[in-house]
């Protein structure tokens, strides 16, 4: 190689290095302005809204299969009632510590006097 072709080949590898460093900094700008977006308060509660949204379909999920209770309460079976035992151990434990046993008790009742007036004042389909 002659004396050239070096500062030519020298002349490409600065070209080359200039050219990365200003894709560098254009990342770095980018990433800057991501962080910004995403620090916005209602960027948070959206982010927040799809977490607990994905947990709540990655816990839930089973009872909405075809084992699970979509077919009604016609449809409970012991593979549902399975699923559902976990959740209701953990409410009856909180409503016994907290000492909510009458007003859950009362909340019942009142749900219940309230579906079975739904159902007994249901409109027939119009045609």
């Amino acid at each position: 190689m002659n004396k050239q072709e070096q500062a030519a080949a020298l002349a490409a590898e600065k070209q080359k290095l200039i050219r990365e460093g200003e894709l560098y900094r254009i990342k770095v700008v980018h990433s800057k302005a991501l962080v910004g977006q995403a620090l916005h308060p209602e960027a948070l509660l959206h982010g927040a809204v799809e977490h607990a949204v994905s947990l709540a379909q990655a816990r839930l999920g089973g009872l909405l299969q075809p084992g699970g209770l979509s077919g009604g309460l016609g449809g409970l079976n012991f593979k549902s009632l399975k699923s559902l035992m976990p959740y209701a151990l953990t409410i009856g434990s909180f409503i016994a510590r907290k000492r909510l046993i009458k007003p859950a008790i009362a909340l019942a009742v009142v749900a219940g006097a309230g579906v079975a007036w739904l159902l007994r004042h249901k409109r027939p389909p119009e045609a």
